[in-house]
């Protein structure tokens, strides 16, 4: 009984010890591996003059203030207003991170892809049973939306070795998950000591880590693309209007 006694004794103290240590780094950023802490240095981007930065610079601004914000996931069909429609900003798919952080730059997915989908619906991947665009949830599906980069955006490499120089801050990623299932997110201006950018995504909440090699890379495009005027001159946004 005096063994338990002292068990139990030394127990409650080391409850006590991780009870402490856990207050003591209370609004710390957990330890883990690849994930980026608030309280950096201003970003590449951060240091250009609102003014003076390019519509790449607003994406990653935009796609940043989903890990401020922590945004929570989810990807639930929610209807909204059109264009220019949002979930609660405090929820978000993958592809609400995109959505919201090309809007930095002055363009609207939502509207963007719903139009041209009204016009080339058939294009378009039908896998919902779907008999017409649906304003409320096409942008925010994945393959919606690299449909719509693959027909208006700038299609490049999948490969990270060897072709680090062709992933630039702004661009967007798209993945595959080992079940099977998609995900996307926006390449940063901080990099990994090796060089290889980090990517600002929600898969479960919004974060900026060291994760572009973490799962197979499926698309990777640039948007805008200078020479597609047709869309930017059909949008109702002002692009780089922010």
């Amino acid at each position: 009984m005096r063994r338990l006694g002292i068990a139990a004794a030394l127990l409650a103290v080391l409850s006590l010890i991780l009870v402490w240590e856990i207050h003591r780094d209370a609004g710390k950023l957990l330890d883990l591996p690849g994930i980026v802490e608030d309280r950096l240095p201003p970003s590449p981007v951060e240091t250009i003059p609102a003014s003076q930065r390019a519509a790449a610079d607003w994406i990653v601004i935009g796609a940043r203030e989903e890990v401020k914000k922590g945004t929570r996931y989810d990807a639930s069909y929610q209807v909204i207003s059109y264009p220019g429609g949002d979930v609660s900003p405090d929820r978000g798919a993958c592809t609400d991170v995109v959505i919201r952080a090309l809007r930095w730059a002055g363009l609207d997915l939502q509207q963007l892809i719903h139009e041209d989908m009204a016009e080339n619906f058939a294009l378009y991947p039908q896998n919902w049973g779907l008999t017409g665009p649906d304003p409320n949830i096409d942008h925010r599906r994945v393959p919606n939306q690299m449909t719509f980069f693959q027909r208006h955006g700038l299609s490049l490499t999948c490969q990270v070795e060897d072709h680090l120089d062709e992933w630039q801050w702004g661009d967007i990623v798209y993945w595959r998950f080992d079940n099977g299932e998609e995900h996307c997110g926006v390449i940063s201006d901080r990099k990994n000591p090796s060089g290889r950018p980090l990517v600002i995504h929600n898969a479960g909440i919004a974060v900026e880590e060291d994760c572009l090699e973490r799962w197979e890379i499926i698309g990777h495009f640039r948007y805008p693309v200078l020479w597609d005027s047709n869309i930017l001159a059909n949008s109702s946004t002002k692009f780089g209007s922010n």
